[in-house]
C-alpha cells in the first residue's frame, strides 16, 4: 500500500508499505483522510517528550476512515502502522463514530485539536458561564476551536489573540469580542487585560513563551490558564509574584491523559456542533504522495487543517 513513511527522523515521504495485518483485539482501516498536527511533526522528528518512533513507519496519529461500512474518528493507531495510509491498524473500541454531516476533514480537525481545544476548557479549566477567555494563537485551527468552544459553552467574554491579524478577523468572524495583535502591542499584558474588559478567568494557551508570560500578568484572581502547546517556545520567564499574589492556577494538558469517556463525550459534543453548523473549520486536503508540502504548509502556519488523502480516496 501508499503510505507516508518515515525511513529517518526528519519528513516522511511517500513509499510502498506492508499492508496491517490485524492481531485479536484489532482491526484494519480503510483511510479516507489523516489528519497532520503539530505533535505528527514532533513525533517525526524524534523530539516528542514520549519517545521517538520505530524506523521504518507510517506517520500520522489521526484519521478518519471505513470500518464495518461506517465512518468512524480514530486516533493513537497501532505502529507501526500511522494514519498516513491507505491503511491503519486500530483498536476498533477506541473509535468514535463520526455523524451525517461532518465533512471528513472536519472530523479529523474536532479530533487531536478539537479535543485539546474543547477538554482545556472543561475537563481542565471547568469553565463557567459568564467567566471570560483568553484564547492565544486564536488563528490557529485549536484557537478557532477554542474561541467557538468557550462561546458555545457560555463565556461571558472571549479575546483571541494572535499574530496574524487576518487569523483574527476570522475569530472575530467565528465570535470572539476581542482581538488582540502579538508582536503588535507595546505592552502585551495591559492589551490584553484591556480587550478583557479587566477579568481573564481562564487562558487556553498553546504557545507557552512570552506569550504565556503576558498571560500570567493580565489574569484576574483565581485564573486558570492551560498549557497544551509551545508554539512560541519551550521556555519561559514569569516573575513569581503574580502566580503567588493571584493565586494562579497553572495546569497542563495532554488529550493522551484524559479518561476514554471524557474524550468520547467531549468528540461528541464537537460533532454535533459541527453538523448544526454551529462549529465552523476550514480545511486543505492535499494528497498523500505530497507529504512533503503539508510538512511545509504547516510550517509556514497554515490556519486550516492540513489532511493527506490516500490514493484513490
Amino acid at each position: 500500500m501508499r503510505a507516508a513513511v518515515l525511513h529517518e527522523h526528519g519528513v516522511p515521504r511517500p513509499d510502498d508499505f506492508a499492508e496491517p495485518e490485524a492481531d485479536s483485539g484489532q482491526a484494519v482501516v480503510e483511510v479516507l483522510v489523516a489528519g497532520l498536527n503539530p505533535v505528527d511533526v514532533a513525533i517525526c522528528a524524534g523530539r516528542f517528550y514520549a519517545g521517538a518512533p520505530p524506523l521504518p513507519s507510517v506517520a500520522g496519529r489521526e484519521g478518519v476512515g471505513l470500518l464495518d461500512g461506517r465512518r468512524v474518528y480514530f486516533d493513537s493507531p497501532i505502529p507501526p502502522y500511522g494514519s498516513m495510509a491507505e491503511r491503519a491498524l486500530i483498536d476498533p473500541q477506541a473509535t468514535y463514530d463520526v455523524p451525517d454531516g461532518v465533512d471528513d476533514a472536519v472530523a479529523v480537525a474536532l479530533g487531536i485539536s478539537g479535543l485539546a481545544a474543547w477538554l482545556a476548557l472543561t475537563w481542565r479549566a471547568a469553565l463557567k458561564p459568564g467567566e471570560h477567555v483568553l484564547v492565544l494563537a486564536a488563528s490557529g485551527v485549536l484557537g478557532q476551536i477554542a474561541v467557538q468552544a468557550a462561546k458555545s459553552l457560555g463565556a461571558g467574554r472571549v479575546v483571541a489573540a494572535a499574530r496574524s491579524r487576518e487569523g483574527l478577523q476570522r475569530c472575530l468572524a467565528l465570535g470572539a469580542d476581542a482581538a488582540v495583535e502579538l508582536g503588535g502591542a507595546e505592552d502585551l499584558p495591559t492589551a490584553l487585560a484591556e480587550a478583557a474588559d479587566g477579568r481573564i478567568d481562564v487562558v487556553v494557551d498553546p504557545l507557552f513563551g512570552e506569550p504565556f508570560a503576558a498571560a500570567v500578568s493580565a489574569a484576574s484572581f483565581g485564573a486558570r490558564i492551560v498549557q497544551v502547546g509551545a508554539g512560541a517556545g519551550n521556555e519561559s520567564t514569569v516573575s513569581s509574584a503574580p502566580i503567588r499574589g493571584k493565586m494562579l492556577v497553572i495546569m497542563g494538558h495532554t488529550n493522551f491523559a484524559a479518561p476514554p469517556e471524557v474524550k468520547r463525550e467531549a468528540y461528541a459534543s464537537l460533532s454535533a456542533l459541527a453538523a448544526s453548523g454551529e462549529l465552523k473549520i476550514e480545511t486543505e486536503r492535499i494528497e498523500l504522495e505530497r507529504v512533503g508540502e503539508a510538512w511545509e504548509r504547516l510550517a509556514a502556519g497554515s490556519h486550516r487543517k492540513i489532511v493527506l488523502i490516500p490514493p484513490g480516496r
